[in-house]
């Protein structure tokens, strides 16, 4: 939303996941323990190397750092190390934001 594109702006299910992977990099074992178990893996996907934000759009200028680093604990690829909705709300991203009206 903040650079007004989509991200990952696929036209099929594999095209968005290669977008993912071209901006993130093809998830490795050490990214994320197990994911070579998963049903769906291949060990064919082209590997991409990791990109940084910097490379990503504009997407440093319109979020700054507090902004890329919780897009990063957001859009984890491990889901146990991803960053919770609820946890994310505390980050300094939002500390601006009035938080009174929010449902603890």
């Amino acid at each position: 939303m903040a650079t007004g594109a989509p991200l990952f702006a696929g036209d099929s299910e594999i095209d968005t996941i290669f977008k993912i992977f071209q901006k993130l990099g093809t998830p490795t074992e050490v990214m994320w323990p197990g994911v070579s178990e998963l049903p769906d893996y291949k060990a064919t996907f082209p590997r991409w190397p990791t990109r940084g934000w910097a490379q990503i759009r504009n997407t440093a200028a319109q979020v700054g750092q507090d902004g890329i680093e919780l897009l990063e604990k957001l859009i984890c690829y491990d889901p146990k190390s991803r960053i919770t909705a609820r946890r994310s709300l505390q980050h300094p991203y939002f500390r601006d934001v009035d938080k009174t009206s929010i449902d603890a």
